[in-house]
């Protein structure tokens, strides 16, 4: 079906695969976390907010600068250590003030933008999607997690910005991740895609939400499923999973066995629900749909979900 659908190689999947070690051990020591902070081939992720800093360079764009170079910038002193490349290696996060963000959008040696298109466009090299992504969310927590949720004292970094302790209780708080079903329900040879009114003009996705505590990842995405959609499921298989730092969520792809068909949308989550065959559905993984429809870009797990039922019809559960 591959061929004959002419789809080409499976593509990559957004912020995923990171060539990192994580190096936990090294979050412990602050002396070895200051040496490779001060290494010239060490690496800094540079991120305000939704923006990140490029260093201009050819056809591409750099993400990584290098311990003299940030002496030189507008940046604040704080950072997060993310891991080791190749073991020797260092990458950090570095968070930049909303103010120089500002200084460095002026300047022409950089081009500043958001995450989202950097994977899209492919502005950088797709090894720096993962440690980017990472540092965005971590960065993002250390913003919101000032004070303590305990007593409402201030918090310190420490461990390398994994964790934030408390200067009064000492209670500790550590970086979170929520954790999101993106789901394809599918009966027989149609499959159920939403849109929301924020997507582009033409986009169709699968449909997401919130796994709830006490809830499984099964029962999660029955339930957002028929919530959104009206539409109830029974069979759910796991596929894949993408981080989703926007700001710090686990996207968790599977699949959903349909047992009912009539429709019933949830107009505060969806724009518009319908069913869509499979010959509709690759057509819009190929840009060739006659109403103009697309799904969401490779970069995105909800492209890999659909192709895979597309490719693969009922195997898809095993």
């Amino acid at each position: 079906m591959q061929k004959a659908m002419g789809f080409g190689p499976w593509p990559d999947l957004g912020y995923a695969d990171s060539a990192l070690d994580r190096a936990a051990h090294i979050r412990n020591d602050p002396r070895l976390l200051g040496d490779y902070t001060a290494r010239e081939n060490s690496g800094f992720y540079l991120i305000g907010g939704e923006a990140v800093v490029l260093k201009r360079s050819g056809d591409m764009f750099d993400p990584i600068f290098s311990a003299s170079e940030i002496a030189t910038l507008p940046c604040g002193p704080d950072r997060v250590f993310l891991g080791l490349l190749d073991g020797v290696e260092a990458r950090f996060g570095l968070p930049v003030p909303q103010r120089a963000i500002e200084l460095l959008q002026a300047d022409a040696r950089f081009h500043v933008t958001d995450l989202r298109t950097i994977a899209v466009q492919g502005l950088v090299q797709a090894g720096h999607l993962a440690p980017l992504a990472e540092a965005k969310a971590l960065l993002h927590w250390h913003s919101r997690r000032a004070f303590c949720s305990n007593c409402g004292h201030r918090t310190e970094a420490v461990q390398g910005g994994w964790r934030r302790d408390c200067v009064a209780c000492k209670a500790q708080h550590f970086p979170r991740t929520d954790p999101v079903v993106i789901m394809l329900a599918v009966r027989g040879d149609v499959c159920l895609l939403g849109r929301q009114s924020r997507f582009v003009q033409g986009m169709w996705s699968c449909l997401a939400g919130f796994v709830e505590p006490g809830e499984t990842l099964e029962d999660a995405a029955r339930r957002e499923t028929f919530e959104e959609a009206g539409i109830r499921c029974g069979k759910v298989r796991y596929f894949a999973s993408q981080p989703w730092p926007f700001p710090s969520s686990l996207m968790i792809g599977c699949h959903a066995e349909a047992i009912s068909q009539d429709i019933v949308i949830d107009h505060d989550e969806l724009e518009d629900a319908r069913w869509f065959s499979r010959a509709e559905a690759a057509s819009m993984l190929m840009r060739t749909h006659p109403d103009g429809f697309g799904t969401p870009p490779p970069m995105a797990i909800a492209h890999h979900i659909i192709r895979a039922w597309v490719e693969h019809g009922d195997g898809v559960f095993g």
